[in-house]
């Protein structure tokens, strides 16, 4: 009995253009939209909800139990893995401080001129470098540039993980999908499914569309950002000068602020301007432009001279009171000493002296506290009262709190004289800049591995090809046994959250493929079509991958729709070449939810939830889509 269309089967299916629709398919649909449901409702975290996907799918024998786990060893997983080893490898030796320190030059302390430098540099590399390695070796600096200029991490982080995964449609090895196209183009050549002979791509065939799509994403951002991106602030201890937990207790003490030395003063030595005592203020650097030389505990003797600049540890208030009443010109937050004092890399710490230190009995002045330990005493609270003058002076009790300011290698160093017991955390890590040149070397020879091993190996006679994830692991297994990272720092450099969120979702579209869901939809979908003109025609492609490729790895929705679109093409008098590319390139369209390996690899970090992916992913689609078409019918 034939209605719209529409055969009933035989066992209760429905058929649509010789595509049956099975109860299995709807079982898919189903787990697809209760996926759906608990990302935005966020009734439990994403990661469980890739579990529950490996539990799932096998009970309700969609897949293999093997299958179910396998996204655990996928190439994509273990790809992420190890690019994150060798993020956190680069960050040990100190390559990503000085990235953010070119950055940061270039760009200042501008929100919109940071994002726009890091999201093209990004997408160039992400041009010729899988989108996932490109946006994990940038993201410890994308942090440190959110500690250090006061932006929250998450206006920066978003943009650049878009933007890495639109940098791979610019070159034909860019990205997955992409560099999939030409081998399936092959494949429907030699099968002659198409009756028609299909021109492969070129390496820089769809250069112009990707650039385009670039520069919009960019616009997107730059136009749209304070209206699509989070506003909350990040949480983040780290990005504070003081931890919270001692806020309350330390009021007084606000900030890292600069004064300006006038021309016509001085010079005095520190004592003689008497700033501790009259306005509860610290001076805790000294930069003196003649020499190039920061002072970063500067002692009592230190003379101050005209055209120097100090760093001020207090509240806003009194130190500008500070600044008026000596004559100093105040500068607000830190410029000089921006990368010397940002929270990566110093910051206040209160010390409970210890029954046997070695201050018990003396006074600070007599241990010449500040030249040996090179850190700058702030407030001494003693018996519930805490004082700021003289406190240099006062004979050091067991028990006594010294609040105190430094850089976190000379807390280290102090923590390890047993002098203190630290009432919280010594942030930052001992950054072994030795090993840069070799932390540098394993991320070539893997970006080599990647781009030429198999080009070369093929010309010299004896080709190797090895899995992305191989290359990878090859660079992150050489910076462990260089003694870039130990073993320890690189199990815990794993971000675990976005391993099982991703291991999950690739079972869910592995059950599209096996039980034909994604077959059906897409002959519903054409099947209703009919006979359009070429460039919609080509927009409904787009619409379709960018669909699938939400719930299907990319690669899964490259390898589904690619030969069904050329198909498609041919019959609708459309080049299946464009149909090809438009497939291949709608695969990164992909924003909309955190199941892109990008998207879940920033999600913590950002501190993203499920709705803002869609509140600018939705704009991001629309515009990826509206671009490609436009692009298309311009120069194609």
């Amino acid at each position: 009995m034939l209605l719209t269309g529409y055969v009933f089967a035989a066992a209760g299916e429905r058929q649509l253009n010789g595509v049956p629709f099975t109860l299995q398919m709807g079982m898919v649909f189903g787990v697809l939209l209760l996926v759906i449901a608990l990302f935005v409702l966020e009734w439990v975290r994403v990661d469980v909800v890739g579990i529950m996907m490996m539990v799932l799918l096998p009970i309700l024998g969609l897949v293999t139990p093997h299958e179910a786990i396998s996204g655990l060893s996928s190439n994509a997983v273990v790809a992420i893995i190890a690019v994150i080893i060798i993020g956190a490898g680069l960050d040990k030796t100190g390559c990503m401080n000085v990235l953010a320190q070119k950055i940061l030059k270039m760009a200042g302390k501008s929100e919109n001129r940071i994002m726009v430098l890091i999201s093209a540099t990004v997408a160039m590399i992400s041009s010729f470098m899988q989108n996932i390695g490109a946006a994990a070796l940038f993201m410890p600096a994308v942090i440190r540039i959110g500690r250090q200029t006061g932006i929250p991490v998450s206006r920066i982080l978003m943009p650049m993980g878009f933007c890495a995964i639109i940098g791979g449609t610019i070159t034909l090895v860019g990205a997955s999908p992409t560099i999939l196209l030409n081998d399936l183009i092959d494949q429907s050549n030699e099968l002659n499914t198409l009756g028609v002979e299909v021109e492969p791509l070129g390496l820089f065939t769809q250069t112009p569309i990707g650039l385009a799509l670039v520069i919009a994403a960019i616009a997107y951002f730059v136009i749209f950002g304070r209206f699509i991106m989070p506003r909350r602030n990040d949480d983040d201890e780290d990005n504070h000068l003081m931890p919270s937990s001692l806020a309350d207790t330390y009021q007084e003490v606000a900030d890292v602020y600069e004064l300006e030395v006038p021309d016509d003063f001085g010079p005095f030595t520190l004592e003689e301007l008497h700033v501790r005592d009259r306005y509860h203020v610290t001076i805790a650097g000294v930069y003196t432009p003649e020499k190039m030389l920061k002072n970063y505990a500067p002692t009592r003797y230190e003379l101050i001279h005209s055209g120097e600049t100090l760093a001020i540890v207090g509240n806003e208030p009194h130190v500008i009171q500070c600044a008026k009443d000596l004559g100093l010109i105040f500068k607000g937050k830190l410029d000089v000493f921006a990368e010397d004092f940002s929270p990566n890399n110093a910051g206040l710490l209160e010390g409970i002296v210890t029954p046997r230190s070695n201050l018990v009995g003396h006074t600070m002045r007599e241990r010449r506290f500040r030249k040996t330990n090179g850190v700058v005493p702030v407030v001494l609270c003693r018996d519930g009262i805490c004082q700021f003058d003289q406190i240099t002076q006062e004979t050091i009790k067991p028990g006594d709190a010294l609040l105190m300011f430094g850089r976190w290698e000379k807390f280290r160093e102090l923590q390890k004289k047993n002098w203190f017991t630290f009432t919280t955390e010594v942030k930052g890590e001992d950054l072994r800049e030795e090993r840069a040149s070799m932390a540098l070397a394993w991320l070539a020879i893997t970006v080599g591995m990647i781009l030429w091993l198999e080009p070369l190996t093929t010309a010299l006679g004896f080709p190797i090809k090895l899995s992305l994830s191989v290359s990878l692991l090859t660079g992150a297994l050489g910076m462990i046994l260089t003694k870039v990272l130990t073993i320890d720092e690189a199990y815990r450099s794993i971000d675990w959250m976005t391993v099982f969120l991703l291991a999950g979702l690739i079972p869910l579209g592995l059950a599209f493929q096996k039980t034909g869901a994604a077959e059906w939809m897409a002959a519903v979908i054409m099947g209703a079509v009919g006979n359009v003109p070429d460039i919609i025609f080509l927009l409904i492609i787009g619409i379709l991958t960018s669909f699938f490729t939400l719930v299907v790895s990319n690669v899964g929705a490259t390898v589904l729709l690619v030969p069904l679109g050329m198909a498609m093409a041919v019959q609708v008098g459309c080049d299946p070449r464009l149909a090809a590319m438009v497939v291949a390139l709608a695969a990164s369209n992909t924003f909309v939810l955190p199941t892109h390996q990008v998207n879940a690899l920033i999600m913590r970090p950002g501190g993203y939830q499920t709705i803002d992916y869609v509140r600018a992913g939705s704009g991001m689609t629309i515009m990826f889509l509206a671009v490609l078409i436009t692009m298309l019918s311009l120069f194609y």
